[in-house]
């Protein structure tokens, strides 16, 4: 539905997580008996999270421990931990910056040069974990490092940005030529982030495994003060959803994954954006929560150090649990922070669906007023 901004403009109705709500169903189930298991390519995960690739949320050491837990850690290549030999230094060191001085100190962390021996060794160290081995680079470093990326044996190459377009142009520099990339390489790609039907559909035909739906809309983000761009993630989440669907029938049966990333803070959200039709989710905030989590309660991306135009800042968000009681409880809050799993688990049942497939049929109504 369109709505009049002006005489001269039009705008379309879209709707976040919060506008929507969840609707049982006549069936229920014990939430024993529901999967939320899921798979991409040849890789199953028995839940359907990823750990965004920010340094606050995954080290080397978190991503281990998220693939014990059944889920992917992806580790940022363009972090501290590929910078410096001791980032545990640093992290220290952002934890205790005034608001004042973050961002500017940050980027002088950041400045410094990403060095290919540590790439390797940060992705090694993951690898003896026995763990299913994710890295992440931007669209603009990944010419630069893909093959140091993929010599060290990364299993799920992650293409993340604020947003990726499958149609780049810059009169200063060869974009990269995400179709011929991904035709080459010889690992499952996601890439993201997008935020409409149409890009999701172009990024769908470059190969891509998966695609990340968001832009700017996490807790450490300020995208829509900067930048004026902001994509409310029910209707993001949906789109692209909806372009899967289309991709289907075009491609003549090949599915890409949806994978929501951003505006995700409470397992609330969690279900409602399966709900909408994504397969996974990629977790920041909800994950920097963890007690054992990098950031100690304090949670930014790479938006925050950008060394011309930062779009994001450090901000606490404080510890609720260990990152196993984060996932699977048990909680010790009620608000939505803790026992992730738990939560999606029950509200499956308690519609009456039993894997993440069903449940993306689930009625979704659009909330009168919003409530916890």
């Amino acid at each position: 539905m369109e709505i009049e901004i002006g005489r001269s403009k039009r705008a379309r109705r879209v709707y976040a997580f919060d506008d929507i709500a969840v609707v049982p169903s006549r069936r229920t189930r014990d939430p024993e008996d529901v999967s939320v298991s899921w798979s991409i390519d040849a890789y199953k995960f028995d839940i359907p999270v990823l750990a965004a690739p920010m340094d606050s949320v995954v080290s080397p050491a978190t991503a281990i421990m998220m693939g014990q837990l059944g889920g992917v850690g992806v580790l940022d290549l363009e972090g501290l931990w590929t910078r410096h030999d001791d980032p545990e230094l640093l992290l220290n060191e952002i934890r205790r910056l005034s608001p004042e001085k973050a961002t500017a100190r940050m980027q002088e962390m950041y400045s410094a040069p990403i060095r290919p021996e540590l790439v390797t060794a940060r992705l090694a160290e993951i690898r003896a974990g026995g763990v299913t081995v994710a890295a992440a680079l931007s669209p603009q470093r990944t010419q630069e490092l893909y093959e140091t990326v993929v010599a060290a044996g990364v299993d799920l190459f992650v293409i993340r940005g604020t947003t990726v377009s499958a149609e780049h142009v810059s009169q200063n520099q060869e974009p990269l030529n995400l179709k011929k990339f991904i035709y080459e390489l010889d690992v499952p790609v996601i890439v993201g982030g997008a935020a409409t039907y149409t890009a999701a559909l172009h990024l769908m035909r470059t190969g891509a495994a998966g695609v990340l739906v968001g832009f700017g809309g996490g807790a450490a983000g300020t995208t829509r003060a900067t930048l004026g761009i902001h994509a409310p993630m029910a209707t993001a989440v949906a789109d692209v959803a909806g372009a899967r669907r289309d991709y289907m029938d075009e491609s003549g049966g090949r599915y890409v994954h949806v994978i929501a990333d951003g505006g995700l803070s409470t397992s609330g959200d969690i279900v409602k954006a399966i709900a909408c039709g994504a397969d996974a989710v990629m977790l920041g905030t909800a994950l920097a929560r963890a007690t054992d989590a990098p950031g100690a309660g304090f949670h930014w991306g790479a938006e925050a150090h950008h060394p011309q135009l930062p779009r994001g800042k450090r901000v606490e968000v404080g510890t609720v649990a260990p990152l196993e009681a984060i996932l699977y409880g048990p909680a010790p809050v009620a608000d939505g922070t803790a026992n992730l799993i738990g939560a999606l688990r029950r509200s499956m049942a308690t519609t009456g669906y039993s894997d993440l497939k069903e449940f993306q049929r689930v009625e979704v109504v659009v909330a009168p007023y919003r409530v916890n």
